[in-house]
């Protein structure tokens, strides 16, 4: 009985996502409907479709639900007791909401809290969706660009001194440091807030409108939120996070990681992302969900992050470039395949695969698959497959547990 399964993924139309790359990725017509993230994997909300080697289709959190330890591997399923990783595409048009995630063990007491206050899971107060941290890593399928983290003191220091309706919080940030600082715009009343704001926005706006911004300046994209704003009345407090955090722009093939604590927003771009199972996020601006500030506070990184923009280890066949994290719960790696060669593995633990560009044939045991742009396959624990390209190259992401 063969280990390969073909997967069918989940759409997710979030307004901030994009209309053409996504449904061009899998083979479908636009329809002018926002194609924000492609799901695969076995989150409750929305887990992917599977085909068993019997032709059944099954949700694939109720096929491992059946099949824990074979298909994930006994050490896995040991450990993880669930897919242990969340695989997905994403097209940003419009930017996402400046977050951060907890780590696990603040997510359980979170998510322990919540259901004892009887808080519903689809709530839109809730902070925890579930029981997990939330690392997770990006790699850029287009030129991506993202915020990460927080400055370094000098730099901080004079983007305070350099734009002049932050100068009042140059002493904030001299004697009570990150946490003084964010602290204080982010309690702001929506009146100071607009105050603050508005004449900064009425400054910059017209530099971004005839197009004299570049995107590594933080004037661009906090012209670019207000622009994009609903309410143009009252200002999103978000704003001041584009100012302090570290502008990031990514190139197609380099990877950025982001672990528990690292406030983060990502800008403009596409890229394949892989996290644990998990949908924990807590807000702190650019979007209409909800923003819980006192709970975000309490789970910020208040120091300088220096970003660390990874390309990879190119591995031994010359095919496979694995991108390393600290996370225990899943690896991501790409494989470029050219029509000379045929890429070989063992999974030792569950995978899960997407053609980005080309077409191949996934062959395991006396099964082979022929798999075209925006298809995906699974494989369950301890099997042997390869890889043949069917044109002249192909390229694929690769979700699994190290």
């Amino acid at each position: 009985m063969s280990k390969l399964h073909i997967l069918k993924g989940k759409l997710q139309h979030y307004a901030w996502g994009g209309k053409t790359f996504i449904p061009n990725l899998l083979g479908m017509t636009p329809d002018n409907e926002t194609y924000a993230e492609y799901w695969l994997g076995a989150h409750d909300n929305a887990p992917s479709v599977i085909e068993t080697s019997s032709g059944e289709r099954l949700p694939l959190n109720e096929f491992l639900n059946s099949n824990l330890s074979a298909a994930l591997g006994t050490d896995v399923a040991k450990t993880f007791g669930r897919l242990p990783f969340l695989f997905k595409v994403l097209d940003v048009h419009d930017m996402l909401s400046i977050q951060v995630h907890p780590t696990k063990k603040e997510a359980e007491k979170g998510f322990k809290k919540e259901n004892e206050l009887g808080i519903p899971i689809t709530a839109s107060h809730r902070n925890y969706k579930d029981d997990n941290h939330k690392p997770e890593i990006m790699v850029a399928l287009s030129e991506f660009w993202l915020l990460h983290g927080f400055l370094t003191r000098d730099k901080l220091t004079k983007i305070l001194q350099d734009v002049p309706e932050f100068n009042y919080l140059l002493p904030v940030f001299a004697n009570e440091g990150y946490l003084g600082l964010y602290k204080n715009v982010m309690e702001q009343t929506t009146d100071e807030c607009n105050a603050l704001l508005r004449p900064l926005t009425k400054r910059i706006l017209p530099l971004y409108q005839s197009g004299t911004l570049e995107k590594s300046s933080p004037d661009y994209w906090a012209a670019k939120a207000f622009d994009a704003a609903e309410d143009k009345t009252n200002f999103d407090k978000g704003i001041y996070s584009i100012y302090f955090f570290n502008i990031v722009k990514v190139n197609p093939g380099e990877a950025v990681f982001q672990d528990a604590g690292i406030p983060h927003a990502y800008l403009e771009g596409q890229n394949m992302e892989l996290m644990a199972n998990s949908d924990n996020v807590l807000r702190g601006g650019l979007t209409p969900k909800h923003v819980d500030v006192p709970e975000l506070l309490k789970h910020v990184a208040f120091e300088a992050t220096i970003p660390n923009v990874m390309v990879g280890e190119l591995q031994t066949d010359g095919m496979e470039r694995v991108y390393k994290t600290p996370a225990p719960d899943f690896e991501l790696s790409k494989i470029v395949v050219l029509d000379s060669k045929n890429y070989q593995s063992k999974a030792k633990s569950a995978q899960i695969l997407i053609v980005i560009d080309g077409k191949v044939e996934v062959s395991e045991a006396d099964k082979i698959s022929m798999l075209s742009k925006g298809e995906s396959v699974f494989l369950e624990a301890n099997c042997d497959y390869g890889i043949r390209a069917l044109t002249p190259s192909a390229t694929l992401y690769k979700a699994t547990t190290p």
